[in-house]
């Protein structure tokens, strides 16, 4: 599978054991699939959730039997038997991915977080569920690996939040804090203008000390 996105996170890399690469293409596959049905073009909001559904459908079929030879439906078949086949070699646990579904769910209505503790809610399945699987795929599934894991991925979704400013509101969403926009002094019209002022700058430096908080955290799993 070509990976064509802009990633944070590395995809299938050779440093990766080659018997669980292909299961790596396999957890991308579907995750890039919803991510771009969430994000991508200019489908009606109604039509983006009513696709995620069929998604989580097929995730259901395939959950109760992963050994199901067909969706019935070829664009999901690509998708999810290769995923079903990785799914009972690793005894991937559901409901990651279907967190994940959860997360690209609200990216169809969610446009502004107010809070720290609702975008960190979001991380938790937007990014989190993708450390999980990758440890589950190592065998390495105890809390403290689990703990680490969810630190190094929400920093990487804060990192690409903080990166990706510009481009998100072209979506008309924001993945800033409203709260910490409003300590700051910072307003929608700075994104809009490209305004980089003191403000600015004072919101991004509270931001990444998040982020490299977040990344101290999980440095042991390295």
């Amino acid at each position: 599978m070509a990976v064509d996105h802009y990633e944070n996170f590395p995809v299938a890399s050779i440093l990766l054991p080659k018997d669980i690469r292909d299961d790596v293409v396999n957890l991308y596959r579907f995750a890039r699939t919803g991510d771009d049905i969430a994000d991508e073009g200019d489908i009606a909001p109604r039509v983006r959730l009513q696709k995620l559904a069929q998604m989580r459908q097929a995730l259901n079929q395939i959950s109760e039997n992963p050994r199901v030879a067909t969706l019935g439906n070829k664009e999901w078949d690509l998708i999810f038997l290769p995923l079903a086949q990785s799914i009972a070699k690793h005894a991937l646990p559901i409901t990651p991915l279907g967190d994940l579904l959860s997360a690209f769910e609200q990216d169809v209505n969610t446009k502004r977080y107010l809070s720290e503790d609702r975008l960190m809610d979001y991380c938790t399945r937007s990014a989190n569920p993708v450390g999980r699987l990758m440890l589950h795929l190592f065998k390495q599934t105890d809390p403290q690996s689990l703990q680490e894991s969810d630190a190094i991925c929400t920093a990487l979704q804060r990192i690409n939040f903080l990166q990706d400013v510009a481009i998100d509101l072209r979506k008309d969403r924001v993945y800033l804090p409203e709260q910490a926009m409003q300590r700051a002094g910072v307003t929608l019209s700075h994104i809009i203008e490209e305004r980089c002022d003191q403000a600015w700058r004072d919101l991004m430096r509270s931001q990444i000390h998040i982020c490299r908080d977040l990344m101290q955290q999980g440095a042991p799993l390295g």
